[in-house]
């Protein structure tokens, strides 16, 4: 591939999910880019200090990629402005979603919804490429509903307005999360348009990254829920596009303390906010030995002391079960 903006395999934006701590575990793990959570214009025009908080980068963090959402081109493109302002070398580009089906988003007429509205869609495309020197990217889906498959078309009018790239989700939006991606819609986009476009829905392991290259031709790839509770899957993923032997799976031992560090990433940068780690937590420990009954107990944890005692009768489990240094089945077969 020859990358997106310079970039191969990328953390996608998740709202609650890519904060500080996941984002440099994941750098480690081999992720060229990782995307702050998604940022709300209307929040930063507001300024919303924890609108504004979102945008913080981690010690030793050098570049990040923001995603915004809203859909009033004067308020997108005086934002975009600000964040370039204020993050200076620190941004690699700026992100419009058009992707997102939440609810509360496309009642607004923000995320997914924009790609009813395409000529709206330029408009803000064409306002913050106006009012910024770094790129300007557009997120979206493959459309609105089954049968109503607008992608190609839309990535056009999105490149016709400015945009340096893009990155298609494979998924209808009234789909929310569910069924599979179509990557051939990928394949059309990129067929579609001059400008790169990064392909993104069901990448869990080296092998779907492989499989989706193949597919589609795209230039690069952005992983998401792939990433929740499991950094790992940028080594495998960077190992398999490199045509290398994949690293192993990690271990239970090693899933777990992975999970402890994340929550002391969290615990040193949030403070109170650690039961954030909350959600985190559940992913690291699914399937592992004990997880049903760790569930319940992880509901309630506030505190790094109660997040490491959750942990620790994980590991006990484990050695019980004599799973402890074994790889975890979940991530060595790509199902988180």
């Amino acid at each position: 591939m020859d990358g997106f903006l310079g970039y191969d395999v990328i953390l996608a934006p998740m709202a609650g999910v890519t904060d500080v701590a996941l984002r440099a575990l994941c750098r480690e793990q081999g992720a060229d880019m990782c995307f702050t959570e998604m940022v709300s214009a209307k929040g930063l025009s507001f300024a919303n200090e924890k609108t504004r908080h979102l945008l913080a980068l981690a010690p030793g963090e050098d570049k990040v990629a923001v995603q915004l959402f809203g859909h009033e081109p004067e308020v997108m493109a005086s934002q975009a402005a600000w964040i370039e302002q204020e993050m200076g070398e620190s941004l690699a580009y700026l992100d419009i979603n058009m992707g997102c089906p939440a609810r509360k988003i496309v009642s607004k007429g923000d995320g997914s919804a924009l790609m009813k509205a395409p000529d709206l869609a330029a408009a803000i495309v064409g306002a913050v490429k106006g009012a910024v020197q770094h790129p300007v990217t557009v997120k979206f889906r493959r459309g609105w509903g089954p049968d109503e498959e607008t992608a190609p078309q839309f990535a056009r009018q999105m490149e016709a307005a400015g945009a340096d790239g893009v990155t298609v989700h494979g998924r209808f939006a009234l789909q929310m999360y569910h069924g599979s991606a179509d990557w051939d819609c990928i394949r059309r986009v990129k067929e579609a348009v001059q400008v790169p476009v990064c392909g993104n829905g069901d990448v869990r392991s080296g092998a779907d990254a492989v499989a989706m290259r193949q597919r589609t031709g795209c230039d690069a790839m952005m992983i998401a829920r792939g990433a929740e509770g499991n950094p790992w899957v940028f080594s495998q993923v960077k190992a398999a596009l490199a045509g290398n032997p994949q690293p192993a799976p990690p271990t239970v031992a090693e899933r777990i303390a992975m999970a402890r560090r994340h929550a002391q990433l969290l615990q040193q940068r949030e403070g109170r906010n650690i039961v954030r780690m909350r959600k985190h937590a559940m992913w690291y420990v699914a399937g592992l030995p004990g997880a049903a009954n760790a569930r319940g107990r992880l509901n309630y944890c506030s505190s790094l002391e109660d997040f490491d005692a959750v942990f620790d009768e994980l590991l006990e489990e484990a050695r019980l079960h004599g799973a402890y240094g074994q790889p975890d089945a979940c991530a060595a077969m790509g199902k988180r």
